[in-house]
């Protein structure tokens, strides 16, 4: 699959993890109270679905155009302009502080709900989808990873990057618990937001090496058919679509229902949240790593998507003792899975359209989170924990679709 002459150059991925951890730590330290401030500035459920699918409703554009950019222009540029939109979209979110909570319009509907739009809300609206824009980092640093890593090695350093999105979710949430208590309240982790992600720019500037020693040096367009016509992409963009669609009606669903069921407060969620990032460390560090030298990517994406769908149904049941039970089979199957999945649909990309594919399953994770997010919302106004339901549905399916994948291994070896 490795292009002649363009094999990786060992660089360093100390640098790429420490920009993911940034990143994630940002959003971390907002997650916990988000759903709180909407209802704040007039919102409800259905607006925090709409305010959370902002960001994969831009990425979905610009996710594929930076993708592949990264593949003829390099990706630290890429990375540096992604990087320093986020910077600007917290900026932006901070002026919701400062701005009167003027109403605008006042709703009052059947499918919607009770709720007011008023200015600050607008401005949180704007800084999710300046961020969605310029949010190409996840696809971009996934190419990044794959222009550095032999195939063999890709399932554990993915799951060395999850390790690091989960390290930014177990420190950020728990830092906006304390940080929060202050008497400016949610402004002061919303600054540490911006100042985390001006850390990541200089990081970017000063310290990561551009990955690519074949840049692609004259553009050629590669549309979405192109893409999907690359043999068996097409299947795992259906895969990714389905993962993301089940994982945001949870993360739409669940807030809600913690706050509703569970009559947890901020400090609460952010200690589940907390916990739950700390098992997945553990997941994709030791145990991925064995796993990944007895199973291949194929199988234990099976493995993980069956456990990831169980967990599902034991939040149903509203009881504290199984929703930390589902946090540990939240943990091991995503664990296993995510990372499998990423080195999987790594491999079939090949090194020329590596930035570009990515580029498309941001696209295609973007599109599911806008559906899962605005969906969950309805949903859980409908069925309220049952809705829990419909997310361990859609993993199942994932779970049966993965069997597929053994034959692309085959395949890959084949070749």
């Amino acid at each position: 699959m490795e292009q002649k002459g363009c094999k990786p150059e060992k660089v360093r991925l100390f640098p790429l993890l420490l920009i993911n951890f940034i990143n994630t730590l940002g959003f971390g330290l907002v997650l916990p109270f988000l759903v709180f401030l909407v209802e704040r500035f007039g919102g409800n459920a259905i607006v925090y679905g709409f305010i959370g699918a902002m960001y994969p409703a831009f990425q979905l554009i610009g996710a594929p155009i930076l993708g592949r950019w990264s593949d003829v222009h390099g990706r630290k540029k890429i990375l540096f302009i992604t990087q320093a939109g986020t910077l600007l979209s917290w900026i932006i979110f901070m002026l919701a502080f400062f701005t009167p909570v003027d109403t605008i319009l006042e709703v009052d509907s059947p499918i919607f709900g009770v709720f007011i739009i008023t200015i600050p809300l607008l401005i949180l609206f704007i800084a999710r989808s300046f961020d969605g824009l310029t949010g190409g980092n996840v696809a971009v640093a996934n190419a990044y990873l794959a222009d550095i890593t032999e195939e063999k090695d890709r399932n554990r350093n993915f799951g060395k990057m999850s390790i690091s999105t989960n390290l930014g979710f177990i420190i950020g949430p728990a830092l906006a618990g304390l940080l929060s208590l202050t008497i400016y309240g949610e402004l002061i982790p919303v600054l540490a937001a911006a100042l985390i992600s001006l850390a990541g720019v200089i990081v970017i500037v000063r310290y990561l090496p551009e990955s690519q020693q074949c840049i692609i040096k004259k553009e050629k367009k590669m549309g979405f058919r192109d893409v999907i016509e690359l043999k068996n992409i097409s299947y795992m963009l259906v895969i990714y679509f389905l993962i993301f669609l089940g994982f945001n009606v949870f993360y739409t669903a669940f807030p809600l229902h913690a706050i509703e069921i569970l009559n947890w407060s901020i400090a609460d969620m952010g200690i589940y949240f907390s916990v739950l990032s700390i098992m997945m460390v553990i997941v994709q560090g030791p145990i991925l790593s064995r796993a990944s030298r007895k199973y291949s990517d194929a199988r234990l994406a099976i493995i993980g998507s069956v456990i990831l769908g169980t967990n599902f149904i034991f939040l149903v049941t509203g009881d504290m003792f199984f929703t930390y039970l589902a946090a540990v089979l939240f943990a091991l199957g995503n664990g296993l899975m995510w990372p499998s999945l990423l080195s999987l649909i790594s491999k079939l990309a090949g090194r020329e359209h590596q930035g570009a594919v990515q580029g498309f399953a941001s696209s295609f994770s973007s599109l599911a989170s806008i559906v899962g997010l605005i969906f969950g919302g309805f949903l859980y106004g409908v069925l309220k924990g049952m809705s829990f339901v419909v997310a361990a549905v859609i993993v199942y399916v994932v779970f049966l679709l993965s069997f597929r994948m053994l034959s692309f291994e085959k395949e890959l070896k084949e070749e």
